[in-house]
Protein backbone atom coordinates (compact mmCIF):
# COMPACT_ATOMS: atom_id res chain seq x y z
CA UNK A 1 0.00 0.00 0.00
CA UNK A 2 2.75 2.14 0.72
CA UNK A 3 4.32 2.02 -3.08
CA UNK A 4 0.49 2.74 -4.06
CA UNK A 5 0.71 6.26 -1.85
CA UNK A 6 4.28 7.15 -2.85
CA UNK A 7 3.41 6.45 -6.85
CA UNK A 8 0.45 8.90 -6.24
CA UNK A 9 2.13 11.68 -4.71
CA UNK A 10 4.75 11.48 -7.38
CA UNK A 11 1.81 11.71 -9.98
CA UNK A 12 0.18 14.96 -7.63
CA UNK A 13 3.44 16.68 -7.75
CA UNK A 14 4.22 16.70 -11.25
CA UNK A 15 0.38 17.50 -11.72
CA UNK A 16 1.25 20.11 -9.63
CA UNK A 17 4.44 21.02 -11.55
CA UNK A 18 2.07 21.04 -14.99
CA UNK A 19 0.10 23.29 -13.54
CA UNK A 20 2.56 25.68 -12.93
CA UNK A 21 4.07 25.20 -16.87
CA UNK A 22 0.75 25.64 -18.27
CA UNK A 23 -0.14 28.85 -16.44
CA UNK A 24 2.84 30.59 -17.35
CA UNK A 25 2.83 29.56 -21.05
CA UNK A 26 -0.49 31.44 -20.66
CA UNK A 27 -0.28 34.79 -21.71
CA UNK A 28 -2.30 37.46 -19.76
CA UNK A 29 -3.05 39.08 -23.40
CA UNK A 30 -4.93 35.89 -24.77
CA UNK A 31 -1.80 35.68 -27.01
CA UNK A 32 -0.14 33.05 -24.82
CA UNK A 33 1.89 29.90 -26.74
CA UNK A 34 1.02 31.77 -30.28
CA UNK A 35 3.04 35.09 -29.03
CA UNK A 36 6.06 32.83 -28.69
CA UNK A 37 6.68 32.60 -32.84
CA UNK A 38 6.41 36.25 -32.94
CA UNK A 39 3.31 36.02 -34.80
CA UNK A 40 -0.11 36.12 -32.93
CA UNK A 41 -2.57 34.88 -34.88
CA UNK A 42 -1.87 34.19 -38.28
CA UNK A 43 -1.74 31.01 -38.44
CA UNK A 44 -4.58 28.38 -36.98
CA UNK A 45 -2.12 25.56 -35.86
CA UNK A 46 -1.36 28.66 -33.09
CA UNK A 47 -4.57 28.38 -32.14
CA UNK A 48 -4.62 24.98 -31.59
CA UNK A 49 -1.85 25.07 -29.17
CA UNK A 50 -3.20 27.51 -26.87
CA UNK A 51 -6.57 25.43 -27.40
CA UNK A 52 -4.10 21.95 -26.44
CA UNK A 53 -2.42 24.15 -23.25
CA UNK A 54 -6.27 25.08 -22.38
CA UNK A 55 -7.02 21.24 -22.11
CA UNK A 56 -3.49 20.25 -20.75
CA UNK A 57 -4.04 23.09 -17.57
CA UNK A 58 -7.68 21.91 -16.99
CA UNK A 59 -6.43 18.57 -16.80
CA UNK A 60 -3.79 18.89 -14.75
CA UNK A 61 -5.97 20.78 -12.13
CA UNK A 62 -8.61 17.92 -12.42
CA UNK A 63 -5.80 15.31 -11.29
CA UNK A 64 -4.24 17.69 -9.46
CA UNK A 65 -7.62 17.91 -7.50
CA UNK A 66 -8.58 14.54 -7.78
CA UNK A 67 -5.36 13.26 -6.04
CA UNK A 68 -5.59 16.05 -3.27
CA UNK A 69 -9.11 14.62 -2.28
CA UNK A 70 -7.57 11.19 -2.28
CA UNK A 71 -4.37 11.66 -0.49
CA UNK A 72 -6.21 13.70 2.33
CA UNK A 73 -8.76 10.85 3.12
CA UNK A 74 -7.89 7.88 4.71
CA UNK A 75 -9.56 6.05 2.02
CA UNK A 76 -6.19 4.51 1.19
CA UNK A 77 -5.46 2.67 4.79
CA UNK A 78 -8.88 1.40 5.23
CA UNK A 79 -8.63 -0.77 1.84
CA UNK A 80 -8.04 -4.55 2.04
CA UNK A 81 -4.88 -5.53 2.55
CA UNK A 82 -3.28 -1.85 4.20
Amino acid sequence: MAVLVIVLKILWSLSAAGIIVSVLLHSAKGDGVAAIGGQAQLFSSQKSAEKNLDRFSWGAVAIFLILSAVLSSNILTKLPGA
